[in-house]
């Protein structure tokens, strides 16, 4: 499914505007995860294992908007975009979200 952040795909036409979709997922940062992190922020640079678990939810994220976009009938997704926040002090939230549509191909030439 093509997923952008854009508003338009240059030579498609929307055909139908299914509405909005979303994927939620909440995260927990493991003690573990926590004590490796905070170690490596003495010594400065990235956080590897705080990458991975954001770039991984993200993901996630995507992969759920997607199937909710097929619920709905949808064959794209555009306007995609990224929010955030903080659950307490060990979770963390990321919702994609965008407007479902489905997409007339290009015709050919």
């Amino acid at each position: 499914m093509l997923v952008t952040t854009t508003e338009r795909v240059e030579g498609y036409q929307v055909k139908r505007i299914m509405g909005q979709v979303f994927g939620v997922v909440v995260r927990s940062r493991s003690i573990v995860g926590n004590v490796a992190a905070g170690l490596r922020s003495l010594a400065g640079g990235e956080i590897t294992e705080y990458t991975r678990l954001v770039e991984d939810t993200r993901r996630h994220a995507i992969d759920r908007m997607v199937e909710n976009a097929r619920v709905v009938g949808g064959n794209a997704v555009v306007m995609m975009r990224f929010d955030s926040s903080e659950m307490g002090q060990t979770m963390s939230e990321v919702v994609a979200y965008g407007t479902a549509v489905v997409l007339d191909p290009p015709p050919p030439e």
